[in-house]
């Protein structure tokens, strides 16, 4: 359902709560203003997008990609505060079965915005995956830093710890098979 519709859909019943309530029908006046005000949530938060990030939650993968693949014009159902959170959940999805697939998706997120700060480390932190597996170790490093600089409430310290010492490790097998 696009954006416009919701909005007015939302709008309906707030007048037609207003005017329940002028008659005196208070009950369903205020059943008609909480319907309003889930309405107006759906418009800042897409429902498909809240149940993909609760299965994403549950480990749910397939469930999660079925809910996403329901938004089939991102850019028209969204607001555009949202379309990198999309690219963002795709690109876990797919890092799941495909991880170098999963770049594209995770550069889109970062170029169309993500607002909080762990999420763009996330991003980062996976880039700096993709990019240790394609042995691009320069290009690793810059994306662990930032991810490291995003991640202002240590939510992924560990992982990042984990990247570098893999980072270590990928280095002393290179001087052992150049030798």
């Amino acid at each position: 359902m696009s954006n416009l519709l919701r909005l007015i859909i939302g709008f309906v019943f707030v007048g037609a709560a207003v005017a329940l309530m002028i008659f005196q029908f208070w009950g369903w006046g205020s059943l008609l203003i909480f319907l309003s005000i889930c309405v107006f949530i759906t418009y800042f938060y897409n429902e498909n997008m809240l149940i993909a990030q609760w299965y994403l939650r549950k480990e749910n993968m397939p469930k999660a990609e079925q809910f996403l693949n329901r938004i089939k014009n991102y850019e028209k159902e969204l607001n555009r505060i949202q379309h990198g959170y999309h690219n963002l959940l795709l690109g876990l999805i797919e890092s799941r079965k495909a991880p170098m697939k999963s770049e594209k998706f995770f550069k889109l997120a970062l170029s169309q915005g993500l607002h909080m700060d762990h999420n763009v480390a996330l991003a980062k932190l996976s880039l700096a995956g993709i990019a240790m597996a394609k042995r691009n170790k320069r290009e690793a490093q810059m994306y662990l830093t930032e991810a490291k600089k995003a991640d202002k409430n240590k939510l992924l310290a560990d992982q990042i710890k984990q990247m570098k010492d893999q980072m270590v490790m990928m280095d002393k097998q290179q001087v052992r098979y150049t030798r």
